[in-house]
């Protein structure tokens, strides 16, 4: 998937046309993950955001290419997205080379991974009837560990780690957005996400938090069929001894880290809240704690990964 940048074919991409941008004005996003996780319907939706978005680019092609998308003869290009995946095979291990060759002549790119649980990944291919891209005569499960160990360091040193396997196309292309359509606004985005510790934890969860300590609305019977969302389970929580208090410790615990992460250049992290089956107790927390942490120089997303799951 390749989309046409402004002027293409009329010169104002060539070397020479025109007068080049500083690397700061532009912004560029390197978009790469386990193949299945939903690289393809990510970059999708960065292009319908309007970014400029090149598809199965090598490493080595990286810094050209943000090059060429800051010469212009107007305003250039100001969103670049470059998607790399394992089909580039022997390209892969010079991601690292790539990567330090942008952060020197002054390029600031965020990568971007999507992950997604094994099980997920393997019920994808089966789904769609196609091989994994490594898996050559062996079985698909041994291609996915093969690219997860390829994989392995890049994804600990990402900007973003999106876990799509819970999400359909549809919820995908929502947190995408969610992440990517306020860009120009606060700094720091916090994802504050709620989920059920039956379902597992999130993959991509930078903190998480059990809210288990406090008493079970499920057991409550006219409180059973309700969840976190509603004024009467809310209302029940956020009274329990402890809870309040915990949304008052995890605010002030925030404070030093979110001017950490600002000044490291962090834009997006996620602070997830678990119950059993994420159904209320994270909900009715995560609620209240989105609301306290947004602020001026923070925008927080409210996701209820697991809400009418069961």
């Amino acid at each position: 998937m390749t989309t046409a940048p402004p002027g293409a074919g009329t010169g104002a991409f060539a070397g020479d046309s025109g007068p080049v941008k500083e690397p700061d004005a532009t912004e560029l996003v390197i978009l790469t993950g386990m193949s299945g996780a939903g690289r393809s319907t990510a970059a999708n939706v960065l292009e319908d955001l309007g970014w400029y978005v090149v598809d199965n680019l090598p490493p080595q092609l990286m810094l050209p290419m943000a090059t060429l998308a800051a010469q212009a003869t107007d305003e250039g290009v100001s969103k670049v997205a470059a998607v790399i995946d394992v089909r580039s095979r022997t390209f892969f291990t010079a991601f690292q080379d790539a990567l330090q060759s942008l952060r020197v002549m002054g390029w600031a790119p965020r990568v971007i991974f999507v992950d997604a649980t094994d099980e997920a990944l393997v019920r994808r291919f089966e789904s769609v009837r196609r091989p994994h891209p490594l898996q050559g005569h062996g079985r698909m499960l041994d291609g996915i560990i093969q690219e997860r160990e390829l994989l392995g360091d890049l994804r600990s040193e990402a900007d973003v780690v999106i876990d799509t396997s819970g999400l359909n196309v549809h919820q995908l292309s929502a947190k995408v957005s969610q992440i990517f359509a306020a860009s120009d606004g606060p700094r720091l985005r916090i994802a504050v996400m709620s989920f059920g510790f039956k379902y597992g934890i999130p993959l991509d969860a930078d903190l998480v938090f059990d809210m288990r300590f406090l008493p079970n609305p499920f057991w409550i019977p006219e409180l059973r069929s309700k969840n976190g969302t509603d004024l009467a389970v809310s209302s029940y929580v956020m009274n329990k001894r402890g809870a309040a208090e915990f949304v008052d410790r995890v605010v002030a615990l925030m404070e030093p880290m979110i001017v950490g992460y600002q000044r490291e250049g962090r834009r997006y992290i996620t602070l997830s809240l678990g119950c059993t089956g994420g159904k209320h107790r994270s909900v009715a927390v995560a609620e209240e704690l989105a609301k306290r942490l947004n602020g001026e120089d923070v925008v927080t997303i409210l996701v209820h990964r697991d809400l009418g799951r069961e």
